[in-house]
């Protein structure tokens, strides 16, 4: 059982998606896991075929529990008296098409509805049905008409009914708030923090990106949060101290940059899955990459990878009307960095006044790792960068 952030101590295997004998290679999913955050997707690190599943679905376990035995490509299949304990019966390898995937959200949603999931088309990522799928079949069986697709629901379909939408997404929320409280209490009790800021001038920032969305599609157009992102990476590179993971005593450093972004859910709480090598990738690719986590993070799609590893938290709030967050450290992370609302003020500027578009950057950091001298040439270096966008 993977660890999925500094606040589980445990998770629920849900299902799995592999069996005794399938071959897996490193990065693909094997099996959902249920947190207090959310389902996860959790990702194999080796590549090699499952021996054995040793932890049935349904089964709440504590984090580092053995899961799943594999074996290396080429070995040998252990010769041993009797199997190996396996708390679940072997499972085989379902034939293609034999089950059909559907989020647990979904099947809860269609047990209530006495819809048969293995009659839909899923449209979430490979074909998982998804609530939204449910919702739609619930609302064809009310009107005798049949379910349409996505497409054609878009033009032709009224709105959701308001209680639709206002249907849990199966997320527990009071768990949710639970775990976010104890991670926030440790933060605050065991890491010194302190608080920086910076207004940063985004006039010439925000002319570029009026300038390359130009002449992109609508639909592959950037957003201020992927320079904002990508800039962060960047300023890394000056002070590796705030990127890195604290661990009995001892601060480690990441040479990569793994980016948690925290995300508000729509049925309450929020999650800061990563998105990985923010310092390698275009603006372009950051916007993709966000584009997509936070579509998959609302339907509950997260893997595994994705929640234990962020180096640093960025926390926007901007779109709140808030002007300045001062967030709280979310553990082993040594870092979080907060960028507010955009708001026209009177500025200075190669001496003259004039009103431009001003944001405040903030940082959030463990004094047993850096201190504010570091802090300050790090939002520096955010400004900086910011003033040269099309160098990003």
């Amino acid at each position: 059982m993977p660890s999925l952030g500094a606040d589980m101590d445990a998770g629920t295997l849900v299902e799995w998606h592999v069996g005794p004998g399938t071959v897996v290679k490193r990065g693909d999913v094997v099996a959902l896991v249920e947190t207090d955050k959310g389902i996860v997707e959790v990702e194999i690190w080796e590549s090699g075929t499952i021996d054995a599943v040793l932890v049935a679905p349904g089964t709440k376990v504590p984090v580092g529990t053995v899961l799943a035995t594999t074996r290396a490509d080429g070995a040998p299949t252990p010769a041993t008296a009797a199997p190996p304990a396996v708390l679940n019966p072997p499972v085989s390898p379902a034939a293609p098409h034999a089950e059909v995937r559907a989020s647990p959200a979904a099947k809860q949603l269609a047990r209530e509805q006495g819809i048969d999931v293995t009659k839909l088309h899923g449209t979430g990522p490979h074909d998982t049905v998804t609530r939204a799928d449910v919702e739609r079949a619930v609302g064809a069986t009310a009107t005798g008409a049949p379910a349409t697709s996505p497409e054609h629901e878009r033009m032709q379909a009224p709105p959701p009914p308001a209680a639709a939408a206002e249907r849990p997404s199966g997320i527990d929320t009071a768990g949710m708030r639970r775990a976010i409280a104890a991670a926030m209490a440790r933060s605050k009790r065991e890491i010194p923090h302190y608080y920086l800021s910076a207004d940063i001038d985004l006039a010439a920032t925000i002319a570029w990106l009026e300038g390359d969305n130009a002449r992109r599609p609508v639909t592959e157009r950037i957003l201020l949060a992927a320079l904002l992102l990508k800039a962060t990476a960047s300023a890394i590179r000056e002070v590796p101290e705030i990127n890195g993971h604290f661990v009995d005593g001892v601060f480690r450093p990441s040479s990569a940059a793994h980016l948690g972004v925290a995300i508000s859910l729509r049925q309450g709480g929020l999650i800061a899955p990563a998105i990985h090598d923010v310092q390698d990738k275009s603006v372009a690719e950051v916007q993709i990459a966000l584009r997509d986590l936070v579509a998959r993070t609302r339907v509950g799609r997260l893997r595994s990878s994705e929640m234990s590893d962020p180096t640093l938290t960025v926390t926007n709030l901007g779109d709140q009307g808030v002007e300045s967050v001062f967030g709280v450290i979310y553990p082993p992370q040594v870092a979080l960095v907060g960028f507010g609302r955009v708001v026209e003020r009177p500025w200075a500027s190669g001496g003259m006044l004039g009103v431009r578009p001003i944001v405040t950057a903030t940082l959030s950091a463990d004094h047993r790792v850096s201190d504010g001298h570091r802090g300050g040439v790090f939002l520096a270096a955010v400004n900086r960068l910011l003033q040269r966008p099309e160098e990003l």
